[in-house]
């Protein structure tokens, strides 16, 4: 008689950092993997987005303390087309604002809640509405997916703080938004603040989110990129809604101190 052999118990890993490189590169495999996981892994992704987020603070950090000691200020766009009381009001704010705690703690906490309350709202509104498409996917399986694909930001936040370490200055002009025609009211500035979000990278970020969701099972390829677009689209209208009112409230003598 035979004795079985117990197999010894695999405690399933909290990290998978070595998925991280094959979710860029082959990623219809590793999201196979994601799914098959047995227990949630977007803690990975989402401690790369936090580091690397924070890379470009503290490149910024220098170059900017440097410029407000020089008296270089980054002028907006539009800067022209303010009000003389605007335009004082603009250089009062920078000046009350070249403290370290400006220029490293809040846009470190901005990132930080960037990150993670962005992929929290991002991942249940994905969810909520691959369900109702007829999804059966969990709420874990829809926050794995968006993680694993907002990768691709890692690798901008890594592009820009080279740009800076290299060239020794900030980046004004994000995404499309050097295309942005010049003007004053809410639509210009909602415009603006679109042509900022688009780049290669968040077209890599949609199409992996179409994979991520694909792997999962569960839906067609058409109510997968329904569902994922109208995700985007609602995110798009929340992101606008702090530059609109921003716009909106212009002409009054509000003084703005937040410049990052």
């Amino acid at each position: 008689m035979n004795d079985a052999t117990a197999l010894p118990f695999e405690r399933p890993r909290r990290f998978h950092f070595d998925w991280l490189l094959p979710l860029l590169t082959r990623p219809r495999a590793t999201f196979a993997k994601i799914a098959a996981a047995p227990r949630p892994s977007w803690l990975t992704p989402l401690l790369v987005l936090t580091l690397t987020g924070l890379l470009p603070v503290l490149v910024a950090g220098p170059i900017k303390a440097a410029a407000a000691q020089s008296g270089q200020v980054e002028l907006p766009l539009d800067f022209e087309f303010w009000t003389p009381e605007q335009q004082a009001q603009f250089f009062q704010a920078q000046q009350t604002t070249s403290g370290p705690v400006f220029i490293y703690v809040f846009p470190a906490l901005i990132t930080v809640t960037r990150v993670w309350f962005g992929w929290l709202v991002m991942g249940g509104l994905l969810h909520l509405l691959l369900t109702m498409l007829g999804g059966r996917d969990s709420t874990g399986g829809a926050l794995n997916i968006v993680a694993w694909a907002s990768l691709p930001f890692a690798v901008r936040d890594l592009v820009r703080a080279g740009y800076m370490l290299v060239e020794k200055q900030l980046i004004t002009n994000a995404g499309l938004t050097g295309f942005a025609p010049a003007g004053d009211g809410w639509a210009y500035a909602a415009l603006a603040e679109v042509l900022a979000r688009v780049d290669l990278y968040t077209l890599w970020y949609i199409v992996l989110l179409y994979l991520g969701v694909r792997a999962s099972g569960g839906l067609s390829a058409g109510k997968a990129l329904a569902g994922i677009l109208i995700a985007l689209l609602v995110m798009l209208i929340l992101g606008l809604l702090p530059a609109v009112i921003a716009s909106a409230f212009g002409g009054l003598n509000i003084v703005r101190p937040f410049f990052f």
